[in-house]
């Protein structure tokens, strides 16, 4: 089943940017390590995760598994500020501390100086995570509480395009035009969610997607196939056959080089590449390059095959966007005034580089002029 667009999300404007005011509510999907029912699902596990065995938090990677990659640790979405329960059950959104300040220095080819983000669009919740172009000038957003996903078009209006996603996390559109999104509710999945609505992979050696950890990002390819992180990494080829990537991964973002031929995957403070063989499958796996602050979230490429890597302020560094070469060579930081979790090139054009804030209980999404522009072959 195709979802077709069926709701618009009123707006609130204040000065250029679009706010969209909504209740702090008891959000209506779980991730599956928060569901009562998790219990029942992780008790068919083969072998059980860590969290089963008391080793390790709910959600958690098993590491060590048959087949699955080793050192593998659970990351679900939301940026740095993850709770024990994914933010479930919250009261009244407390207010972000107030934006950081920061000045956009100049990288050549890629940003001019003195650039600043703009507020676009806001919300309570973690409800935006795994954003991606649209191809006419929008954005797509991952609802993570509501299981939903959001439009936000050039004019910065919001607008409901696909729900009932099972706690949403992130997105990803292949060359062909195929959306995926995954699903980090129980029942853990790679959905398909255009052209058709069906599930392209939700088991790892006949077990559910719960035994190896909490489902978080994904990238796909032109083949029919999504790479997609879980504590480790995977590939679920175009029959949603699952096969495990990777030693000593500890994984979040993940995307595709502009020519298919590189996977790129965060590794804490490192992002690993792998060599992506014909048949879609990954060899040589090698250290690409070391952040130079804080551990790696989101990942983009611009379409002269510079990768972008969201990061905190930890280490010492500022918030903001790592910028780095093809080669492995780094740029430069593209500075920000908040904690981004994920980022995507958009716009009409695709020269408007768009990044999240997402604490979990409340949404911020900014935008920022480039000189870069984001790869057209596919949305990401």
């Amino acid at each position: 089943m195709t979802s077709n667009l069926f709701a618009t999300v009123g707006l609130t404007v204040f000065g250029t940017a679009a706010v969209l005011a909504q209740a702090q509510t008891p959000p209506t999907n779980l991730r599956a390590s928060a569901d009562p029912r998790y219990a029942e699902v992780i008790a068919t596990c083969k072998t059980p995760p860590a969290a089963a065995r008391g080793g390790g938090p709910a959600g958690g990677a098993r590491a060590g598994a048959a087949g699955a990659p080793q050192g593998a640790a659970a990351a679900q979405g939301g940026g740095a500020a993850q709770g024990a329960a994914g933010g479930q059950g919250r009261g009244a959104a407390a207010a972000p501390a107030g934006p950081a300040e920061y000045t956009v220095t100049a990288i050549p080819g890629v940003i001019a100086a003195n650039q600043r983000w703009t507020l676009v669009w806001q919300t309570t919740g973690n409800n935006a995570d795994g954003i991606l172009a649209t191809s006419d000038g929008g954005l797509l957003l991952a609802q993570h509480d509501n299981g939903a996903v959001v439009k936000l078009d050039r004019n910065g209006q919001a607008s409901t395009v696909y729900r009932d996603t099972n706690t949403g996390g992130a997105l990803s559109m292949n060359s062909k035009g195929t959306l995926f999104v995954v699903s980090r509710g129980l029942n853990q999945a790679v959905l398909q969610l255009a052209p058709e609505r069906r599930v392209h992979a939700n088991k790892y050696q006949g077990d559910a997607f719960e035994c190896f950890g909490g489902i978080n990002d994904l990238t796909a390819d032109s083949r029919g196939g999504v790479y997609f992180t879980m504590g480790g990494l995977y590939y679920s080829d175009p029959k949603g056959v699952v096969t495990a990537y990777g030693e000593n991964l500890r994984t979040n973002g993940v995307v595709l080089s502009p020519d298919e031929k590189t996977l790129y995957v965060t590794n804490g403070a490192v992002v690993a590449a792998f060599e992506v063989r014909p048949d879609g499958s990954l060899a040589n796996q090698r250290e690409f390059v070391k952040l130079p602050t804080g551990g790696g979230d989101g990942l983009a490429v611009d379409s002269a095959g510079r990768l972008y890597v969201t990061v905190g302020g930890g280490g010492g560094g500022a918030p903001g966007l790592h910028v780095i070469a093809p080669d492995g060579k780094f740029l430069g930081t593209i500075a920000g005034p908040r904690n981004f979790i994920t980022a995507a090139f958009a716009g009409p054009d695709k020269k408007t580089l768009y990044a999240v804030f997402n604490d979990q209980r409340n949404v911020e999404v900014y935008s920022i002029p480039m000189i870069a522009e984001g790869y057209k072959g596919r949305a990401k």
